[in-house]
């Protein structure tokens, strides 16, 4: 396939088995709190958890019509050699909490709250997310996450009980029954008129029992469901089994494959995917993880973009981010000298900074890391930076010329749209409201206003399918 073909897939065995490119993108807005990627270091800087922050970047991605807020879960503060991360050290506000403050602020943008199956149980969480839906007239959404590491289980004690191979049919089970709940009351079930003899229809409500390897829900949920029907299901897992699981429950990829050829593979891989679930090949949007660095020259974006890496890799944080790796102390070390010439004391890194550090052979990867320095000149800050620059999600460039590359994924149907990561709080988004979005809007490939009031609505998202395995909850039994 060229690079000026819309994607397109050959099956003939589904009746929209054919992708259709929209010809639009999207935005939505990921609110990290303090990383490498978020400059803090900075009088322009703002806070991390005072909810000014929050509500001056929900109301300007608002401004910008942008699609959805999306937030983050952090189950446990992020350590370093075993003690708090010193340059990471605040923490996120709940997810589910911030949003329904945001709720009351906004009118229109979506409110997508990361939520793992492994802590949480069935009945509970689809409560709070109907909840959520319902106060905020049809603008919550749920990212699915799943977590299998007894660091992140300790906070729960039952650390490790969840085998890496179990969790997406542990998660898998987990979101059908959610469904089940959201799905269970009728589509009139409330009353519409004063007049009715009573507030709920008899048998409104179908009760829902599911057993489970690590639950049992039996429940007739408390409330109707809301404009939108129910959440708005994300899903951020790059693994072939998160590719499937996305493919069979969710309605967005937050995906990892914003450049252009990699994005359109992507593509192709998520469509052949839902076909094989049974799905229509435009049914799962794809929305990359990105960063934007603007200016009204490429050449001011470039010498902004110099600034930004400076302050997102400072001297601390180079020699931190090596220590992960060699699980000891480096602070001996200059950070605009050579790699550590000693080997890392750690068979394989932890996941307590982050997946981003979990899994790694360190003395492998020390030589590795050694070589390629040795080859480019690198120091130890210059190294990182090149390891931590999200290189792969990163559009730099003038207004103007940016506006024309998304021009050209939005033609082909590469994305549905971008889940930008400001790299400064609050005013990351100032420049993408002000000046991109209305290049995009003149170019015809972005929102010109917001097309209905509920999330589902403005994602074009057709409204889900009720599930036909539950049973009135007079019979006394479902599935």
């Amino acid at each position: 396939m060229s690079r000026n073909d819309p994607i397109q897939h050959s099956s003939k065995q589904h009746n929209r088995a054919k992708f259709q490119p929209s010809g639009k993108i999207q935005f939505g807005v990921f609110f990290q709190g303090v990383n490498s990627g978020t400059i803090w270091k900075t009088p322009e800087a703002g806070s991390q958890t005072d909810f000014e922050s929050f509500r001056r970047i929900a109301q300007t991605a608002e401004r910008g019509l942008f699609a959805a807020f999306f937030l983050g879960e952090g189950l446990r503060l992020r350590e370093h050699l075993g003690r708090p991360h010193a340059l990471d050290v605040a923490g996120r506000p709940d997810a589910q909490t911030m949003l329904a403050a945001l709720a009351s602020v906004t009118r229109n943008i979506g409110l997508v709250a990361t939520q793992n199956t492994t802590y949480n149980d069935p009945a509970d969480l689809a409560h709070r997310l109907a909840s959520l839906d319902l106060l905020s007239g049809g603008r919550a959404a749920w990212n699915v996450v799943t977590t299998d590491n007894a660091w992140t289980g300790a906070n729960f004690r039952r650390g490790g009980y969840l085998d890496h191979a179990d969790r997406y049919v542990h998660a898998e089970a987990f979101v059908q029954t959610a469904k089940r709940i959201w799905d269970s009351w009728e589509d009139d079930a409330v009353a519409s008129t004063v007049q009715a003899e009573s507030w709920a229809v008899p048998g409104h409500a179908r009760r829902v029992l599911r057993e489970g390897q690590h639950y049992t829900v039996d429940v007739t949920p408390r409330l109707p469901r809301s404009a939108q029907y129910r959440p708005v299901l994300f899903q951020a897992g790059d693994s072939p089994d998160g590719r499937d699981f996305a493919a069979r429950q969710a309605d967005v990829i937050f995906s990892a494959q914003p450049k252009f050829e990699a994005a359109v593979k992507f593509r192709e891989d998520i469509v052949a995917r839902t076909l094989a679930a049974g799905r229509g090949a435009n049914e799962v949007q794809i929305m990359p993880a990105s960063e934007f660095i603007l200016g009204a020259t490429d050449q001011e974006a470039r010498e902004k973009k110099e600034w930004v890496r400076s302050l997102q890799i400072g001297p601390q944080q180079a020699i931190a981010y090596l220590e992960q790796f060699w699980g000891r102390e480096l602070s001996s070390f200059d950070p605009d000298g050579p790699l550590p010439d000693i080997d890392p004391v750690v068979e394989t890194t932890s996941e307590t900074r982050g997946s981003g550090f979990h899994g790694a052979k360190a003395r492998e990867l020390a030589d590795q890391w050694r070589a390629e320095a040795q080859e480019n000149g690198w120091s130890i800050r210059q190294f990182v930076s090149s390891r931590t620059a999200r290189i792969d999600s990163t559009f730099t460039g003038s207004y103007s010329s940016v506006a024309d590359t998304l021009a050209e994924y939005a033609r082909v149907g590469a994305v549905d749209g971008f889940n930008i990561s400001p790299w400064i709080i609050p005013s990351g988004l100032d420049d993408i409201v002000n000046h991109l979005v209305p290049e995009l809007q003149e170019r015809g490939v972005y929102p010109t206003e917001y097309a209905g009031s509920t999330l589902r609505e403005n994602l074009g998202l057709a409204t889900p399918v009720r599930s036909p395995e539950l049973v009135p909850a007079t019979a006394g039994s479902a599935r």
